[in-house]
């Protein structure tokens, strides 16, 4: 039986300032624009569940995956420079699986995925993933192979052209882990 619910305690409180001080705001659930609450943001700690950072507003731009933890400067620690907007990512408890594909709109190579994958290309023999199908579970998607570079946070849906998603400037993945319990 496949559960995927809000996590209701799921907590994440941001920061104007680093080593979480100055103004603050607590986030239980997904925001699409933070600058209505906080002028900046350069530190936060997740309590709780987990979450996906943007650097735009809507979800946009480049996203950094959160789990429970203190994270007291965001620019010495990732590169970011400050936060936009967040999506509290959902605990999902079943199967997952997911179809990926070589070229854009399902084209090219498919192969059915329901556990990590560290290097496409060493395990499928493919040259790019360009597009997907999550059919089930909550998933990271990497630019580089062994979860490195830029990612993308897929949820279940069609993604048919990863280079016009609007998530950063990742148009390709090489490896792709599942959000499970271990997780949180």
């Amino acid at each position: 039986m496949t559960s995927t619910g809000l996590n209701m305690n799921s907590r994440i409180t941001f920061y104007e300032d680093r080593n979480f001080q100055g103004r603050s705001y607590e986030c239980m659930s997904d925001c699409p624009d933070m600058t209505s609450y906080l002028s900046r943001c350069h530190s936060c700690r997740v309590e709780s569940g987990c979450f996906m950072i943007y650097d735009r507003p809507n979800y946009m731009g480049n996203q950094w995956f959160m789990r429970r933890g203190e994270y007291p400067d965001y620019q010495r620690m990732m590169g970011l420079s400050d936060i936009k907007s967040c999506r509290m990512i959902p605990m999902h408890r079943g199967p997952f699986r997911m179809r990926i594909y070589e070229r854009e709109n399902f084209g090219g190579q498919m192969h059915e995925m329901m556990d990590d994958c560290e290097d496409i290309v060493g395990r499928y023999r493919m040259s790019n993933c360009m597009s997907c199908n999550v059919m089930d579970g909550h998933w990271l998607m990497y630019e580089q192979p062994h979860f490195k570079g830029k990612m993308m946070y897929m949820r279940p849906g069609e993604y048919r052209n990863f280079s016009q998603m609007s998530m950063g400037s990742m148009g390709r993945c090489m490896s792709m882990r599942r959000i499970n319990e271990s997780c949180y």
